[in-house]
């Protein structure tokens, strides 16, 4: 079975959080029915930050930005203009595991980004991409993952950094992580890469792995002995 792709919502048409929200729901009881074929919506939002249910009160950011609780894992986190967020609506076969699946669109992640001439790979204890600690930059995360699956079917999903304004992370700590750092894909390449151009390679590889095929996963990123490791993103609840 196919993924479709619905992409109606870049740049001036970005999509209020809950607006999204409402259509997941609408679109997971659709996929849980067999209504209709797995789906993922691909948008940027208006800013605002999310809180998983391992958010502490002291971690919810005080600059006036909408704060919204999820009913996804994980801690806190930011969405706004620049970052291609995507939700798949995809039922699991029986084989696939949630961590799998996972595997499965972070590995997306990992091959299209590759596209663009950045390696990057997973750190184990940890959810989403990284790309590895170099010279004066420490391991830093370019795309965050935060799901729900209730009655066999995900919700939520990925965030993607292409051209968003970084200094919306200096404001909380991302996923509740303290000792790493966050990028995005422009500033990796030196150069604007902006959603629209971005998601065709993501929504190529994610439809291939969600084809539920076997894949040979890309290698986890090589960890130099100082860098501690921290359980405080996995993000991976299974509900309903």
């Amino acid at each position: 079975m196919s993924l479709r792709i619905l992409d109606s919502w870049y740049g001036e048409q970005a999509i209020d959080y809950l607006d999204a929200w409402e259509l997941q729901r609408q679109l997971h009881a659709d996929r849980v029915a067999d209504r209709i074929e797995d789906t993922a919506l691909f948008l940027e939002h208006p800013p605002v930050y999310t809180a998983g249910k391992r958010t502490e009160p002291f971690e919810r950011p005080q600059d006036g930005t909408p704060v919204v609780d999820v009913d996804r894992g994980g801690k806190i986190t930011f969405h706004g203009p620049g970052q291609l967020v995507g939700y798949p609506i995809a039922k699991l076969p029986s084989h696939v595991l949630v961590v799998d699946y996972v595997r499965r669109v972070e590995e997306a992640l990992v091959r299209a980004l590759a596209e663009f001439g950045v390696t990057t790979g997973r750190v184990q204890g940890r959810s989403g991409v990284w790309l590895p600690e170099a010279p004066g930059r420490p391991e830093r995360k370019i795309a965050a993952i935060g799901i729900r699956v209730s009655r066999g079917v995900t919700m939520h999903g990925f965030s993607l950094n292409c051209d968003v304004d970084l200094a919306w992370y200096d404001r909380f700590v991302p996923c509740g992580i303290a000792d790493a750092g966050v990028t995005t894909l422009s500033a990796e390449l030196g150069r604007q890469v902006t959603v629209p151009e971005a998601a065709p390679a993501v929504a190529r590889h994610l439809a291939e792995l969600l084809s539920w095929e076997p894949y040979d996963p890309s290698p986890d990123i090589e960890r130099t002995p100082h860098v501690g490791l921290s359980v405080g993103s996995v993000q991976l609840p299974v509900q309903g």
